[in-house]
């Protein structure tokens, strides 16, 4: 097979795969190694030169240590010290001790065992940083708890990565080599540690000042590849020296744009080295294997479990927290194929097992993490309480608060918006998962409380059967989904107005009964357009009028603010307003057409309809009404208050 071929084969099994995996959100290094598995030798053949696709894939390794090396941060560290070094320390000690006495009982070296207990002490920090970022737990005392653990375990490759290939050496040699792999690894990494800080930034600001894409690009290939290099000619690892060069550029201002560069190279490689991995996988030895593979799959969850719980626990962690950290990251990770790949003169049917019980213990992980919740709810009985406490806390801050609006999210967003409110004389109450966002803001007298706004208990101590409107400001569809399902359950005719990015959700969220969605994308444009209009000469009347057809065309329910009437404060009580009017059972709209009760003639238009969650914008004459459906009106006040009394009379 060509080289061409070859990465032909490559990238289309792996696109296909990855875009697979995402749909069913599945983490994409599953999809690499089930294209390896399909590939290889073992399986379909197709992928015959497998020396020359693990040499391409020992790259990604160089990369992702690369990456590894550009997060260090003496100041992170040392702000997490005591997760990092004390939590991170013992948990991945314990977790060797215990899991290479688990291999030996297979009657294996202790030297194997060793290296397998390191093997399975990793978690995935690229899988767990995603679910976390999903759930909006980054900042939560459990998730601190994970971050802590996972940098540590990056960390801890380095040094396993030169303790590994010491191991497979005869007892004998073994004490000497070690000491000399260590000797030299201390001597490498002072010499470019101490000379190569003000080196590699001397040489830099020299590449940056061609103030070319290209040159900058290249030169962080010649960084990377040349300490690797180096590291490997001094008998160690090619990952060694790259993540060495990762930590010498993240002291520099040239981080942020370093890491953007470098991304594409390390997924691309990265995957095809898990491509490699996945080739290793031979399902006719596992056959016979099964119950082994089981059990070590069972072994490393139940083990890894206890040992973050147990230390979460006596490191001063609640009960419930303690149980979230263990379920997180009892899995296997990333880090332990690679470790895996340094063995060597691994038994064939030890290494499979262990590849298969790291495989499916990364597929069982986001399931796992999903039902952390309920164990933690059904396990431990002080959840309830503390659970009771916060929405206390949350019912006592909006106690009293009527016609107020609930904020989802109180990052920069949702602090301008609660500006702009209390200028207005509105009331409000935010929620949000930033404990130190919480304390600093609440600390300022604003009316913000640490609370889930996805969660139904939440926002109805937050008032929500009293309040005027939703906001969602974050940009989570799967928040805001959450939030429009409890309020449409509790309240259907409280409007709810999402924050979303782009248009992409616009539909979704609107057939979730969204009253409005505002597209950040949209309105910076729109504000573009404005000034970019104004500059070139445009005469700003016409500015402002295309901006409000613009915005009369998108914001369907708003088309009365942007139709150039008067906004002096003298004529506000004039101005056309939206109003949401819910036909409860016997109301004396029900059954009856828009036409019949001639809403136009009381001054007053039927902007749209909500029925069951589907929102209908200017519906037709003929539209028959139902019972539990949200007329939502626009017009002067006097013409609204009538409209009201025609739909609902009885």
């Amino acid at each position: 097979m060509s080289a061409l071929s070859l990465v032909l084969l490559l990238l289309g099994a792996s696109v296909l795969a990855v875009v697979i995996f995402r749909r069913f959100n599945l983490p994409p290094v599953l999809g690499y190694l089930l294209v390896g598995s399909l590939i290889g030798p073992h399986a379909l053949n197709l992928m015959q030169d497998i020396t020359r696709a693990q040499a391409l894939a020992e790259f990604g390794v160089v990369f992702l240590m690369f990456s590894i090396g550009l997060e260090f941060s003496l100041p992170k560290l040392y702000a997490m010290k005591r997760i990092v070094f004390g939590f991170g320390l013992l948990q991945v000690t314990l977790s060797m001790i215990l899991l290479t006495g688990l291999v030996m009982l297979f009657d294996v070296s202790w030297q194997i065992g060793i290296a397998l207990g390191g093997v399975f002490a990793m978690s995935s920090t690229a899988v767990l940083t995603k679910l976390l970022a999903e759930r909006m737990q980054l900042d939560s005392p459990h998730g601190r708890e994970i971050m802590g653990v996972l940098l540590f375990q990056d960390l801890a490759v380095v040094p396993l990565l030169v303790l590994i290939p010491s191991l497979t050496q005869p007892p004998e040699k073994l004490a000497v080599l070690m000491g000399i792999a260590i000797l030299k690894a201390i001597v490498v990494l002072a010499i470019i540690l101490v000379f190569g800080q003000k080196l590699m930034r001397k040489w830099f600001h020299f590449v940056a000042r061609a103030k070319s894409s290209e040159v900058f690009v290249l030169n962080v290939l010649l960084i990377t590849l040349s300490l690797a290099h180096l590291t490997e000619l001094a008998g160690l690892s090619l990952a060694l020296g790259a993540f060495v060069a990762g930590m010498l550029i993240s002291e520099t201002e040239y981080r942020l744009q370093v890491e953007e560069d470098i991304k594409p190279f390390r997924d691309v490689l990265m995957g095809l080295f898990f491509v490699t991995i996945g080739v290793k996988l031979d399902l006719h030895i596992l056959v016979g294997l099964w119950w082994q593979v089981l059990l070590v799959l069972l072994a490393l969850l139940t083990i890894k479990a206890a040992v973050v719980g147990m230390l979460s626990w006596r490191l001063g962690s609640s009960p419930g927290n303690a149980i979230r950290s263990a379920l997180w990251l009892c899995a296997g990770g990333e880090f332990g194929f690679v470790l895996l790949g340094e063995i060597a003169h691994l038994p064939k049917s030890i290494e499979q097992i262990a590849l298969t019980a790291l495989v499916l213990s990364m597929l069982v992980a986001p399931f796992v993490v999903h039902f952390s919740e309920k164990i933690v709810m059904r396990f431990v009985a002080s959840e309830w309480l503390m659970r009771s406490m916060q929405l206390t806390q949350i019912a006592a801050r909006s106690m009293g608060t009527e016609k107020h609006a609930i904020l989802c999210g109180y990052a920069r967003n949702g602090q301008y918006l609660a500006r702009f409110l209390t200028q207005e004389g509105v009331n409000y109450i935010a929620l949000d998962l930033d404990p130190d966002l919480v304390r600093e803001a609440a600390g300022a007298g604003e009316n913000v409380v640490y609370g889930d706004a996805s969660r139904k208990e939440a926002l109805m101590a937050a008032g929500l059967m009293r309040a005027s409107v939703v906001i969602i400001t974050t940009s989570d569809t799967q928040l805001a989904e959450k939030v429009l399902h409890h309020t449409h359950e509790l309240r259907p005719d409280l409007p709810v107005v999402v924050r979303t990015l782009d248009e992409r959700d616009f539909d979704r969220l609107s057939k979730a009964g969204a009253a409005e969605v505002v597209p950040e994308s949209l309105e910076a444009s729109l504000m573009l357009a404005s000034h970019a209009l104004v500059l070139v000469g445009v005469p700003i009347n016409r500015v402002l009028k295309r901006i409000r057809q613009a915005r009369s065309e998108r914001y369907r329910l708003l088309r009365g603010f942007f139709h150039g009437l008067s906004d002096r404060d003298e004529d506000e009580e004039n101005q056309p307003r939206l109003h949401s009017i819910w036909l409860t059972p016997g109301a004396r709209a029900i059954g009856k057409t828009l036409a019949e009760l001639d809403l136009e003639g009381l001054g007053c238009e039927v902007s749209a309809i909500r029925r069951r969650g589907i929102r209908a914008v200017e519906p037709a004459p003929e539209t028959q009404l139902e019972e539990g459906d949200v007329i939502v009106v626009l017009g002067a006040p006097e013409a609204v208050s009538a409209a009201e009394e025609r739909l609902l009379q009885k």
